[in-house]
Parts: C-alpha cells; structure tokens; sequence
C-alpha cells in the first residue's frame, strides 16, 4: 500500500531560509507578466462601506482593471486611506477583503504591499495632524521627532499599511519653493539627523520609510516646482546628498523614492551612477527604488529622454528604479513588449522583482500563515461592518499630546520689545486671515487639505482649534475682537479701515498672517504653489503697514509653510512669532507662548529674508554670496537660521580646547559652560558652527556641523563637553573625491549662525586625507 506524503512547503514558503533565498526560489517559478507584475501599484481608494477597495480614476491615467490585472498578482496598493475620507475601521476591512481577492486570484497566494503618505502624520481621514517638517526641524530635537514618528507608524501598521512615503530629505536652496514646508531646513545636517530620526521612528514599527526625493528636487531653478536642477557635482555632495546617506547609513531605511527633476541634464529616474553607483554600490542600500508618482512616464512626456513608454520603463529600469507608482503605465504591458521581443533584457526584470520579494519576504507577506487582518480588526465581527465604524482611534490623545510637544517646541520667537508675554489684557485685537481659520496650520499633506478639501461635505475629522478659540482659553479674562482685514491672498484692501479702527480700540494687536496650504496652485504654500518672491501673500503687508501705524502694539504671529520678508515689522513690530504649520495642536503653542504659559526654544530652521526678492539664499553662502560692495543687492536676512529668543536669557563662558592642533585623522576636544542668566527655566540650543577660511575649493562661509537642545532652570549651569572629529572639515574636493585638508579652522559656539558666543580657532596638521562613506558624521555633545 502507498504511504501518502505532505507535498513539500515551497521554498518561497519556507521561513527557515532568508529572504533572498525565498525571493529567488519565487523568481524561478514565475512567469514574465506574474513578475513585472509585482514591479507596479495600482491607484485604489478604500470603499466607505467596507467593500473592496475601488481604482481610482485619476488625470494622468484611466482607471486600472483589477480583473485583467489580479490573476498576475500585484505589486503595490496606492493609497487606499489617502484618496478619499472613510472611516479608519471600514478602511481597514476594505483593505483586507482586498488582499484576500489579490491573494486569492494569483496562484502564488501574493498579496500587495500598501503605502501611503505620511508626511506630517499618517495622511488618512481623522489621523493625527501632526506639525510639518519645517516645525521639525525647529525643534532641534531628532529624539522627539523620533517618537512621532514611531506614534505615526503604529497608526499605519495597525489598520494593515506597510510602507510610508515619508520624510522629505530636500534641503531648502530657495525659499520661493512651494515646497518648503515639506523639508526640514536649509542645512543638510539638520536636515540629516532629524530625518534620521523619523526614518529610524517609523522603521522600528515595522513601516518600511521612503527617503524623497532622490536627489536636487529642491534646488530647481528659480524655485519653481518639476523645473531643472543646474547645480554642480560639489554642490550636490556636499549639500544635497548628506542628509540621504545618514538616513541609509544610520536609519535603517529600505526604500527610496527618485527625484522628479534633472540635474545637468539627466532626470534622477534614469541617473545609473545616483540609484545605483552611489547609492547600492557605494553606500550599500538594499532597499527598494520606487518611482515618484508618474516619474517614469515623465521620461517621455516631460523630459524627452525616451521615445515610447517601453523606452522609458527600460531607462528606469536600467538605472535602478524597482517599483512604478502610483499606478501601472509604462511597467504594464509595454514593459512586457518589450522583454519578449529582447529589447530589454529579463535579467533587469528580475533584478528589480528580487528586491521587492525580498522586502516582501523580510514583511511577512509570503509566509505560509500571513493573515490580512490587521491588528484592528483582530477580534471584530467581520461579516458586520457597521458595527464597525467609529472602533478605531487615530487620534487619540497620547497622539494630540505628543503633537503639542512637538508643536511647543517649534514655535519660534524672532522678536521681542518686551511687550510678551503679554500681561492679561482687557482688550486684544486679534486681526488678520488666519485669525479664524481651522487648517491654518495644516501643511498640504494634511487629510484636511490634501484630500479633505475636495469633500467640503465631510467633516474635518480632527479637532482644530482656531488662534480666537486658542487666545480665549489662554486669555479668559481679556476681550478679544476679531476682524479678518485682509484675506490670504487676494487684493482687496477695504478690511483694512476697520482693521486700523479695532487696533486703535485695543490694548494689544495679534496679527494672524501667513499661508493658506494647497496642491497646484490652489493654495499659498505646498506642492506647486511656488512664489516669484517672498512677500507676505495678497496684501497682508499693507494690512501689517497700517496697523504698526495705528499706534496699537502689534504681535505679528505667522502660520505659514515658508519664511516671509516682514518689512517695516522687524524694526517696529512689538514681537514676531514664527509657526511652520505647527499641526492640530499649534494654535494653542502659539498662545500659550503669547501669554508667558510657554517659554519659547523654537529656533529657525530657515533664514527669514530682510527683502522679499534675494532668492535663491541660504545661510550656507560662500563669501560671494553675502553683502558686497559691488553689488547692489543685500541678500543679508532678517533672523539668521538657527535665530530664536527666550524669555530668559543665557550666557555662555569659559571656553577651552583640549589641544589647539590635531592631525587631519583626529578630532578636537573642547568644553565650555552655559548658563540660565534669566527668571525662568528655559532651553538653549547650542550650535557648533565650521568657518574654513582657507580651503583648496571656495567653501561657505560658515556651516553647521552639531547642535544639543539644553533644558536649564533659572540659575543653573551645565559644563559642556564637546568632541568635534577632524572628519566634519571634509567637502569635496576639486578631483571629486572628499578630502580633510591640514590648515587652520575656526569653530564658532553660537546661539545662532549670526549670534556666535565663543570661538575656537584650531588648526589641523598632517597629510590631506581622503575620505568615503564610512567616515565619522558627528560631534558629541555631553552635558554631564
């Protein structure tokens, strides 16, 4: 008699062997149109009745046919919580009864990965708004912007989410960007360690992060959103690119999105010495490379660098771009072509399919027993999905709580006469466009703005308290009149009267000023919505100008997504308070600093610019690119970056050096002391700035190259010691490669890149050094 036998678990099955091994064994027994499927998403929305998730029809492209495309099997879901508002717990069943149909239609038993966006918190109907990167990177403190990111992944994961498009890594070279608001400053180390720090937040849940945009997208000309990139290959080392290989060196992170711009030329989805050369070959990533949405049909359509579609996922393809998103275009069937005639060769296909299996593998997509029931639902009725709705909580209050923090500690005060905090006025005249408005400080990836606003019949979703609602639980005693007086961005002036006749009725004038976030022009600040200069929007600085001439103190308060030139305001302001699109929370940090409540410790992460028309500048200028006498223009700003006052005050002294020379392989040692000199405890942020005077290539002037958040009571002092490693003196040189050249540094201890408080001046020794990936990237800062 026969002895029945188990079939044996295929290899791709087997969890005993490691993912590439799975991911191999699943490549061997694939067919072509079963593995180019798997190198593409499909544009979806989640169905507010719980049914499967529908495509979605968007303007690039038709709606996708699930029928012709399942039985092949499918890459990625895009956005199936962040197209349209459904309750998180029915989005999360629609998600699910979706893979179980994905799984069940491909004879692999596949399901997709899901992504979506999670730029300032996950971007799904009533989840956390979080602040903007731009607030971020205000804090000055990564381990807090850690931990929302961390919260933020939790949220993801929970409702059955795999990947997060997120953070934003650009750093700011022009200010008219509309896309400011989605970076984290103007200085690639900031830019660096906090978007390390969310890369390694999100990750540690389980989320695979998305480093974007890969690589020069902020450095367009003339700010101008998609426009070419003209800077030079020392340019992009030394500015752009910091900040991506931190994130891949320390983060952790496992995909990476290309930039939609050229450089020199060459689009990013086509450059084979940026996705591949430098980024898997050099600096060992062995994630995935995912096209930003339609960047690989921009090849043909926008860049002319490809005749036809195939041509253009071929180009793609060939220089290391793995996944086409958001939806299939030219990885469809002209990919398919295009391999079976042996214009592009399979190897590249399988390629590509390796490491998207194996990233599928490392998720525990193609285990034996995955389930797609999310942790949500792990103990719901499922066959009942109206009992459903309103069980999930995005946005509970350990979340609101954490995006207060972060929202507390990036509001920035530029200045102050002494007229804050205030003292509890009778009457406050709170005037201007964003005194009542609820998404004033919402950036454009915001739910409410980013989606929200295409569905004016469906509710917010999240609590946003207006500045009024905000100053009247901070000034419970104080009258306080409101009158808008201008609007974002139109020129009608005749509020301005009546705004004038208010003040003068006032003790105190809030000017609520700023942005109104969109997408494409729809707003002032976000995607698409760039500026020819940086004059306040509309005609808010006539309505500014007339009201520091009503005679009324005025407190300028900007919820805004970039710095604004603020004219007479610098000089005759009583105070400016500064809030990047502080998130659901910001509007109470505005006024718990107004009143005194809060002690400021935001600090700039970009220059405010004195005159609205000096773009492109950053602080990071050569000595050219500041105030000469040859020129006319002063591109001097306002509020240097890293600018931020306290209602205390701070002296610093005692500064020592370990040594004044060290070998150009060595590091320098230093230590000083910081003091709370004022009433009240506080926080200075200290800043560790390099000025080479003398170098082989023209250098910035200044650049910052550390920072450590010190929290001081009233009174109190903390000796610092610092260790700067000769390695943070490296840039490129004139060959290309990064050198450390012997010579004499000067490092500045500052409050600001135009407050410096002591000075170092050191000198290195020994033989210029060259330098690869693996060289040191910090200074240590103990604080004892």
């Amino acid at each position: 008699m026969a002895v029945e036998t188990a079939p044996a678990t295929p290899a791709w099955h087997d969890t005993t062997l490691d993912a590439r091994a799975r991911a191999d064994a699943l490549i061997a027994a694939m067919t072509l149109r079963e593995k180019i499927a798997q190198l593409f998403g499909v544009w979806v929305g989640a169905s507010d009745d719980g049914a499967e998730v529908a495509p979605y029809q968007n303007e690039m492209d038709p709606a996708a046919d699930l029928e012709e495309l399942l039985p092949h099997g499918l890459g990625q879901l895009t956005r199936p919580f962040g197209t349209a508002p459904v309750d998180p717990a029915i989005g999360a069943l629609s998600l699910l009864r979706t893979q179980r149909r994905i799984t069940a239609a491909n004879r692999f038993g596949i399901p997709a990965l899901a992504h979506e966006e999670c730029l300032a918190g996950f971007a799904a109907w009533r989840a956390t708004a979080y602040p903007v990167p731009l607030s971020w990177g205000a804090t000055f403190n990564p381990g807090i912007v850690r931990e929302m990111a961390a919260a933020i992944g939790r949220d993801m994961r929970a409702v059955g989410v795999h990947q997060g498009l997120a953070p934003v890594l650009d750093v700011v070279r022009d200010a008219r960007w509309g896309r400011v608001e989605e970076t984290i400053g103007e200085d690639p180390y900031l830019v660096g360690t906090v978007g390390t720090a969310y890369v390694q937040g999100l990750e540690s849940t389980g989320i695979v992060a998305t480093l974007k945009h890969f690589a020069g997208y902020s450095a367009s000309r003339a700010g101008r959103n998609h426009a070419p990139v003209g800077m030079g290959p020392r340019e992009r080392a030394d500015v752009i690119l910091p900040p991506f290989e931190m994130a891949v060196r320390e983060g952790g992170v496992r995909s990476v999105m290309h930039a939609y711009t050229d450089t020199d030329g060459v689009p990013s989805a086509v450059d084979e010495r940026l996705l591949t050369e430098l980024l898997r070959d050099t600096w060992g990533f062995d994630g995935t490379v995912v096209a930003d949405y339609f960047g690989i049909g921009f090849l043909k359509t926008l860049h002319g660098v490809a005749g036809s579609w195939a041509d253009a996922a071929a180009a793609a393809l060939a220089a290391g771009v793995d996944v086409e998103l958001p939806t299939v275009k030219t990885f469809g069937e002209p990919l398919v072509e295009a391999v079976t005639a042996g214009r592009v060769p399979e190897a590249l296909i399988d390629r590509a399919l390796r490491r998207v299996l194996t990233q599928k593998a490392e998720l525990g997509l193609l285990d034996p027993d995955w389930s797609p029931v999310p942790a949500v639902l792990a103990d719901a009725d499922l066959t009942d999905a109206a009992a459903l709705r309103g069980t999930v909580d995005l946005d509970p209050a350990a979340n609101r709580a954490l995006a207060r923090e972060i929202a507390e500690q990036a509001v920035v005060l530029l200045r102050n006469d002494g007229t804050l905090p205030l003292a509890r006025p009778a009457r406050i005249a709170l005037i201007g466009p964003n005194a009542e408005a609820a998404t004033a400080v919402l950036g454009c990836y915001a739910f409410p703005v980013h989606v929200g606003s295409q569905h004016p019949e469906t509710p917010l979703g999240v609590e946003l308290p207006t500045l009024r609602q905000a100053l009247a639980t901070e000034f419970e005693g104080s009258e306080i009149v409101t009158v808008r007086g201008a609007d974002i961005d139109t020129t009608d002036t005749t509020g301005i009267a009546e705004a004038v006749a208010t003040a003068r009725g006032a003790d105190v004038v809030v000017l609520a000023l700023g942005d109104r976030a969109g997408l494409f022009g729809r707003g002032t600040s976000g995607e698409g919505c760039d500026v020819e200069s940086l004059e306040l929007p509309g005609v808010q600085q006539q309505l500014l100008d007339a009201l520091l001439d009503s005679g009324t103190p005025v407190v300028v308060t900007l919820l805004a997504g970039r710095p604004y030139a603020l004219g007479r305001a610098v000089d005759e302001a009583a105070a400016i308070v500064q809030a990047f699109f502080p998130g659901e929370e910001g509007t109470g940090a505005v006024a718990g600093v107004l009143s005194g409540r809060l002690n400021p410790s935001g600090r700039l992460p970009v220059s405010v610019p004195r005159r609205p028309g000096v773009q492109p500048s950053t602080y990071l200028a050569a000595r050219l690119g500041e105030a000469t006498d040859v020129s006319s223009t002063d591109p001097t700003p306002a509020y240097g970056f890293g600018h931020g006052l306290s209602y205390t005050t701070f002296a610093w002294s005692d500064l020592m050096a370990e040594a004044g020379q060290a070998d150009t392989a060595d590091e320098f040692r230093f230590a000083l002391t910081v003091r709370n000199t004022g009433p009240r405890d506080g926080v200075e942020i200290v800043q560790l700035y390099l000025h080479d005077p003398v170098a082989s290539v023209v250098q910035p002037v200044q650049r910052l190259i550390g920072y450590h958040r010190l929290p001081l009571a009233a009174g109190e002092s903390r000796r610092i010691t610092v260790t700067v490693p000769a390695d943070l003196a490296s840039f490129t040189g004139r060959d290309g490669r990064r050198i450390v050249e012997p010579g004499a540094l000067e490092l500045r201890f500052a409050a600001s890149s135009t407050d410096h408080r002591l000075t170092a001046q050191v000198g290195l020794t020994g033989p210029v050094r060259p330098l690869d990936h693996t060289r040191r990237l910090h200074a240590s800062f103990d604080a004892g």
